[in-house]
């Protein structure tokens, strides 16, 4: 199984295919990652691999962020060291902003190593993951898509109102569940089965049909679907030939 990677939400545009096609994407920034640590079945009952992504200052870093990625001297570390203690490596790189766990056999993977967006080459379908945006407490219209109270004479004031909520004698309590006004927004969010239209290498950028979870340069995880049964074919592909193409032919238009 491929392993995912983390990164950030660019904004969102439109692509044309060579038959004149609109295609609605969303720009992704993925990578480079680093390789934080990997957990094995012996020491930590599972397997993964933990990804960091997005380097962070070291004065804004706590010590223990700062001793995930690099080794720090201390007494205990150095007493350890003399009982015979084998410590396990570390990724000698900054302090990672955003930090994730990918369950996946951890066979080629290594400490420290960098992983770009080339690994979603042979990718056709991908799930992502994102905090939705928020939007604070509001209404049943708008959090659950009420229609409202009527808009005629006799409604006072009520309009937008859930209207009556309560059961009658039996159960005499309002059921867990109720669909009614709270916070809405600021989920944790997955969009399953988007489409890879383009992997951009060069500038670590993951172009996917369809909209993402979140605002702009929001943190989002990107891995290969598993959805069943999985797809055999993109008719949004494009390759980095198409594009090449398809900009000269556009700047020799506008010469």
């Amino acid at each position: 199984m491929t392993i995912g990677l983390l990164g950030q939400k660019i904004g969102c545009t439109q692509l044309y295919t060579e038959t004149g096609e609109a295609i609605p994407v969303t720009v992704v920034q993925l990578g480079p990652c680093h390789v934080l640590q990997i957990r094995n079945g012996e020491r930590d009952g599972y397997e993964a691999v933990q990804l960091g992504y997005g380097n962070k200052a070291r004065h804004r870093a706590s010590k223990s962020e700062r001793g995930q990625v690099a080794s720090i001297e201390s007494k205990r570390r150095k007493s350890r060291i003399s009982a015979g203690i084998v410590l396990p490596a570390k990724a000698d790189c900054e302090p990672k902003k955003f930090i994730r766990e990918f369950k996946i056999p951890i066979n080629g993977f290594e400490i420290g190593q960098e992983i770009k967006v080339d690994v979603f080459d042979n990718i056709i379908a991908v799930d992502v993951t994102a905090i939705s945006k928020g939007s604070g407490y509001t209404g049943v219209m708008k959090r659950h898509n009420f229609s409202g109270q009527r808009a005629s004479h006799g409604v006072k004031k009520c309009h937008r109102h859930l209207g009556s909520s309560g059961c009658s004698a039996f159960p005499s309590r309002t059921q867990k569940g109720k669909r009614m006004p709270g916070q809405y927004g600021a989920d944790r969010i997955t969009i399953r089965n988007q489409k890879v239209v383009l992997v951009d290498k060069e500038n670590n950028l993951l172009i996917i049909r369809g909209a993402v979870p979140g605002p702009k340069g929001g943190y989002v995880t990107v891995k290969p679907t598993n959805i069943q049964p999985v797809p055999k074919s993109n008719p949004w592909r494009i390759t980095k030939k198409q594009k090449a193409t398809a900009e000269t032919a556009a700047t020799a238009e506008n010469s």
